[in-house]
């Protein structure tokens, strides 16, 4: 089972971006090599950087090339590679204007409606919104028509199960739709806009997604493939510290929260020792590098930057995760994750 792209014979796989530093060139690479799409994750990408805190935007731009030049190495033609890059940053249109200069394969934007994502790209960079609504992809659409004369190349339907920012308005806002539900509605509406305008337009189902059972049962809802996050985490070539591997390892569904991100959006992840001195405490920010559009760096009670990069190091901090993760108890391979969902 292949979905035909760029010339290319893929599996109907895409790899979840995942930051800050938990998807990077090892674990995109990887996934791309076994002929799926990897994605590295653009949001403070260059968080290793000597000149990060002085120059965000510097260290990005040159962590955003090193890091694909090392997943194609990898990959050795095989697959593609995405990037994520989240509407709310500050910097979205610079780093998507690089990601198109170094002709990263797709571009994806979630956290937001990317409204003016065509116009900052060209015709050979495939573009995918994630939306968790017929509503969000309507709207999406209708402008990128409108202003752009652009459609998506891919939609990610995201539920109510994925891990990190959620795209939905709040926790009853959450509960009101399964993932099924969510897909049926923006499938039945982008056959109508493939039919109209004569281009087919993928749409890949994310979010709790954790068996085979589980794919075939969202194919048979007219899907053409399936993002998958947390369950790369707990590989040997994902880019994570092995800190990081072990919180996801040894939590279960039961410690899993939904809370409200720094970044004005609820959230899942791990309720650990962090998240729970943050309830208690406000953590000042280190330094801050003004990254987030609707941060308030003076109200947050914690910064963002901070929590999610010193995870990523195994220094503690904000653990996002996706639900259904009882099963995920040790650590695996790409290859192996990958057939276990593509196999028949």
């Amino acid at each position: 089972m292949q979905i035909n792209i760029k010339e290319k014979e893929i599996l109907p796989l895409m790899q979840g971006g995942m930051g800050v530093g938990i998807s990077l060139s090892n674990l995109a690479g990887n996934v791309a090599k076994e002929n799926a799409i990897g994605v590295i994750s653009a949001v403070n990408i260059g968080y290793q950087e000597e000149d990060f805190l002085d120059n965000p935007l510097i260290a990005n731009i040159r962590s955003l090339e090193k890091e694909l030049l090392k997943a194609r190495e990898i990959a050795n033609n095989k697959g593609l590679i995405g990037v994520n890059i989240m509407c709310a940053i500050n910097d979205y249109e610079k780093m998507v204007k690089e990601a198109v200069r170094l002709k990263y394969d797709i571009i994806i934007s979630g956290a937001g409606l990317p409204l003016n994502l065509p116009e900052l790209v060209d015709e050979n960079t495939l573009i995918a919104p994630i939306v968790s609504s017929k509503r969000a992809i309507s709207l999406i659409i209708k402008t990128w028509l409108k202003r752009y004369n652009r459609l998506p190349d891919f939609v990610i339907a995201e539920g109510p199960l994925a891990g990190g920012h959620l795209g939905f308005k709040n926790i009853d806002d959450l509960e009101k739709k399964s993932l099924e539900e969510i897909v049926i509605e923006i499938k039945d509406y982008l056959k109508e806009i493939e039919e109209k305008y004569k281009k087919k337009i993928y749409l890949f189902a994310a979010g709790g997604i954790r068996t085979k059972e589980d794919r075939k049962r969202l194919m048979k809802l007219g899907i053409d493939g399936i993002q998958i996050g947390t369950p790369f985490i707990v590989t040997r070539e994902c880019d994570a510290s092995s800190n990081f591997k072990s919180e996801i390892i040894n939590a279960k569904s039961s410690d899993i929260k939904i809370i409200n991100s720094p970044v004005g959006m609820i959230a899942r992840a791990i309720n650990n020792d962090f998240i729970k001195n943050t309830e208690k405490n406000r953590i000042p920010s280190r330094k801050c590098i003004n990254c987030i559009k609707t941060c308030n760096k003076n109200t947050i009670p914690y910064c963002i930057t901070d929590a999610l990069n010193d995870s990523a190091m195994g220094k503690g901090g904000l653990v996002f995760t996706g639900d259904n993760i009882d099963s995920l108890d040790k650590i695996t391979n790409v290859k192996e994750v990958i057939s276990r969902f593509m196999e028949e």
